[in-house]
């Protein structure tokens, strides 16, 4: 089995432990999912980052389903048909809800491709069920966006966090770009901000990845986001 161990230094690890104790707000900021096309061992990657960082708000950064079925990509001709791969996924996604029943999901490109269609067939919404009930995920909260501790939770479809960061001069997470993981800051005279790539938790080799296969690889993890807004970090998975 994979090593699932986040890779963090003893010496930022035995730092971090004062933020077990605290009452402040530590958030875990998972990568698209894609499910059902999720990496192996990337669920339990995140269950151990919630334990270690005694985590108090768990946000899905988007894409939490992939539909590959009806992508505006290429799709499989061999692949799963749409009633098998959404009741796959829906399978995949109830393992997330028992590890995190309580989360806010940010919707994705890729959560929202059935809304497009939809749209495109000029299908009144009143026929649409909402993602709670198709994923049968009743407690957990769909955004577009999320803002807490002066920092922005997006999913990130017009750019990466350091463009954003600069344009909007405010704290920005996104998920979206797969082979992105990175935190950087930017200190002004009267501020202090960062821009938060979180990563991703697609398994590359699966079949409704074909698209990128020739591109760069994912970085596989999520990021935490500690002491009320106040300390983001990347956690990659080893692989």
């Amino acid at each position: 089995m994979k090593n699932i161990r986040p890779r963090v230094s003893k010496e930022e690890y035995e730092f971090l432990l004062q933020f077990r104790k605290g009452n402040g707000r530590n958030v875990l900021a998972i990568g698209d999912l894609h499910e059902p096309f999720t990496l192996d061992g990337y669920l339990e990657f995140n269950l151990e980052l919630a334990n270690k960082y005694n985590i108090t708000d768990v946000i899905f950064m988007g894409d939490i389903i992939d539909n590959h079925y009806s992508s505006y990509h290429e799709t499989d001709a061999d692949g799963l048909g749409g009633g098998d791969e959404l009741e796959f996924a829906i399978s995949k996604i109830a393992k997330w809800y028992e590890a995190f029943p309580k989360a806010i999901v940010i919707i994705g490109n890729h959560d929202r491709i059935i809304m497009r269609k939809a749209q495109t067939g000029s299908i009144p919404r009143k026929w649409i069920k909402s993602f709670n009930e198709v994923l049968e995920v009743p407690n957990w909260e769909f955004k577009e966006s999320h803002e807490q501790d002066d920092v922005l939770y997006i999913h990130g479809e017009q750019g990466t966090a350091r463009t954003r960061m600069k344009s909007d001069l405010h704290s920005v997470v996104q998920g979206h770009l797969h082979t992105q993981a990175y935190t950087e800051w930017l200190v002004g005279k009267n501020f202090k901000i960062f821009g938060c790539q979180v990563g991703s938790g697609i398994d590359r080799k699966s079949y409704a990845m074909a698209y990128a296969k020739h591109g760069k690889k994912p970085a596989i993890g999520s990021a935490v986001i500690l002491d009320n807004g106040s300390l983001p970090f990347n956690c990659l998975m080893e692989l």
